[in-house]
């Protein structure tokens, strides 16, 4: 027979050949001196709570002393000419503490933690003392129309309010603590509305590593009297030419009972205040 017919199929016609595509670049991709700058734009605890886990390249970058040496110019620029001075050194192991100063802002914000009490006295250890001093947990109790809702119900004569503020969690380095270029504003305000007889003190404590003892501030006990007007005072002082190795700040509040009564009495905890200032030239 003659040629083979294609039994009306049509004739096959081959796929346009197409170059393959480039994927566009993606962040991975750019060189590490590139991937810094662009990282640097971003904010602090974006840095810290979004781009730290993508991955180890990135941990890596964002844990580095050189972003943050990057950063710190333009996002203080004011206290740049003193911190740059004394800086943290660059091969310090962990993560760079200067990431955590540019999240947590220390310098001149209240270091204290819920100041007026807030809450049922969230953060604040509340110790009282009979025959010695205990944590209180069952007789602590807010007061449901106390003054700012701030004071609160006890059933000792004694007790005494602290709060220990670790300098370096809030992104502080020892550096810049030893450097001499910065000092320690404390305050507190107290309403004498307490309705009964006692004696008021403050104690701040500037502490070490260990937790010793480097400088105090307590004036002197002050009496509160029952029936007395209503009178707001306030306790500052500043801690100046700070010594070497200062690492923590205790800040207390005494109180003496001088009735002697057993039955529950209220006393008031206004604002305080522990801050951290650079002393710029």
């Amino acid at each position: 027979m003659g040629a083979s017919t294609s039994w009306g199929l049509l004739p096959r016609v081959p796929a346009p050949h197409h170059e393959p595509q480039e994927e566009a670049p993606g962040p991975n991709q750019l060189p590490t001196e590139m991937l810094r700058e662009v990282l640097s734009y971003l904010p602090p605890r974006t840095l810290l709570r979004q781009c730290r886990p993508v991955c180890r390249r990135w941990r890596d970058l964002v844990d580095a002393w050189y972003l943050w040496r990057s950063i710190l110019p333009w996002k203080h620029p004011d206290l740049w000419p003193v911190i740059r001075t004394c800086l943290p050194p660059a091969d310090d192991p962990g993560p760079c503490i200067l990431g955590r100063f540019c999240e947590r802002r220390p310098i001149g914000r209240n270091l204290l933690r819920n100041p007026r009490g807030l809450g049922g006295f969230q953060k604040w250890t509340v110790l009282s003392r009979e025959d010695d001093w205990a944590e209180e947990k069952e007789n602590l109790e807010v007061m449901p129309r106390a003054y700012m809702q701030t004071s609160f119900l006890s059933s000792y004569r004694r007790y005494r309010k602290k709060q220990v503020l670790d300098l370096e969690k809030e992104g502080l380095w020892r550096e810049l603590l030893d450097s001499g270029n910065i000092e320690i504003c404390v305050s507190d305000w107290r309403n004498d509305r307490q309705g009964i007889d006692c004696i008021y003190q403050l104690t701040v404590h500037l502490l070490d590593a260990n937790q010793a003892i480097l400088d105090h501030f307590s004036p002197l006990p002050f009496p509160i009297r029952r029936g007395r007007n209503s009178v707001s005072s306030r306790s500052s002082h500043v801690f100046s030419s700070i010594k070497k190795g200062v690492r923590f700040v205790s800040f207390e509040r005494h109180i003496w009972d001088l009735a002697f009564r057993n039955e529950q009495y209220g006393v008031s905890l206004m604002n305080s205040s522990v801050i951290v200032r650079v002393c710029l030239p």
